[in-house]
């Protein structure tokens, strides 16, 4: 028997269908009394076991490798963690005519996230790109954005964040830093298992990120947040998301070539530098928001399906370019086997990022 396969023109990722599943079960079926302290406790756990596997899946070592390529390695963490946040200060403007607070909060935090991995991999190979570069860097960031981000947040959500706090800091430390670190100093006795069973793990990742989902959904839910949102806000968002989205790949792409990148460089900065990472953007916001964690994922959400879609075809169209032939790169990390990428990785092991 044949297995069923996703077919390749449906733009839209499996795995969002997922979570906007799972965001109808929850708001159908949200879970209250027990059932949310049950739910809430396993999102608890389930965050710090995803972290955990994290860990243990990035080779310190091989990321160290790409040092040597240290000027595109900045610039991506420029773009995500610098001109991100700028152009999402800069949206204030926009509240409250045309985006209501708790959708500017998410917008906000969304331009804090890190970039993603998995996906700025397979979409700089299909462009024939830089993949070793694409490696790194998108390993980079989520290593900074687990300290960074939350700091971030401290500085520019406050206390209007959803009840952000030195509390909430301290969660972050616990439940996503030293899940991390364990992860990190226990991979040299179970690196081997978790690269074994890499796919089914990669089903625990998924699963973890729906229950958080849920969770934060259910919580919504019954607080009845979501009468604050109304279609006309929505499609505020989602304009808003288009220009955001179009500017960072302009950006990326025009400014590395003024800062002398070749074109692999370029395609590896403007797809890890223009995107973000639903996996580690979701148990993130759950941590920092509590309650209101679902109008704060919203954006990143609606974003990440958006970054999927038109990456697809910028790297389809980057494949047809007659430019694409392999080049010299003096700055190319030691590690070019493109294999190194189950090894580093540190996404969800899939194209969701």
């Amino acid at each position: 028997m044949k297995r069923l396969k996703w077919p390749s023109w449906l733009p839209i990722d499996p795995y969002i269908l997922l979570l906007l599943g799972t965001v109808g079960l929850a708001a159908l079926l949200p879970a209250r009394g027990t059932g949310a302290e049950v739910a809430s406790g396993a999102s608890t756990a389930a965050i710090a076991f995803l972290f955990f596997l994290y860990g243990a899946r990035l080779s310190t070592r091989e990321a160290m490798d790409g040092v040597r390529h240290w000027r595109l390695h900045l610039t991506v963490l420029a773009c995500t963690f610098l001109l991100f946040p700028l152009l999402g200060l800069a949206a204030r403007g926009l509240e409250p005519v045309f985006l209501s607070h708790d959708l500017y909060t998410g917008l906000l935090f969304l331009t804090l996230v890190p970039s993603t991995v998995q996906s700025s991999i397979a979409f700089t190979s299909m462009a024939r790109g830089n993949v070793p570069a694409a490696i790194c860097a998108g390993s980079f960031s989520s290593l900074v954005g687990i300290v960074l981000t939350p700091l971030l947040a401290a500085a520019l959500l406050g206390g209007t964040g959803g009840g952000f706090s030195a509390d909430s800091l301290l969660k972050i430390v616990l439940q996503l830093l030293v899940p991390f670190l364990a992860g990190q100093l226990l991979r040299r006795w179970i690196g081997g298992f978790v690269a074994r069973h890499k796919k089914i793990l990669g089903y625990v990742d998924r699963g973890s990120i729906l229950l958080v989902v849920y969770t934060a959904f259910s919580e919504g839910m019954v607080q009845g947040i979501w009468h604050q949102v109304s279609p006309l806000r929505l499609g505020g968002l989602l304009a808003v998301e288009v220009v955001l989205l179009a500017v960072m790949l302009a950006v990326t792409w025009y400014g590395s070539r003024a800062l002398g990148f070749g074109r692999g460089d370029r395609i590896a900065i403007q797809f890890a530098g223009s995107k973000k990472s639903l996996a580690s953007g979701l148990p993130m916001a759950s941590v920092l928001f509590g309650a209101h964690a679902s109008l704060a994922v919203l954006p990143l959400m609606l974003f990440h399906q958006m970054q999927l879609m038109v990456c697809a075809v910028i790297a389809k169209r980057r494949s047809r370019d007659p430019e694409a032939e392999p080049e010299p790169q003096s700055e190319r990390p030691l590690s070019p086997d493109p294999a190194a990428a189950s090894r580093i990785s540190v996404g969800t092991g899939t194209r969701s990022g």
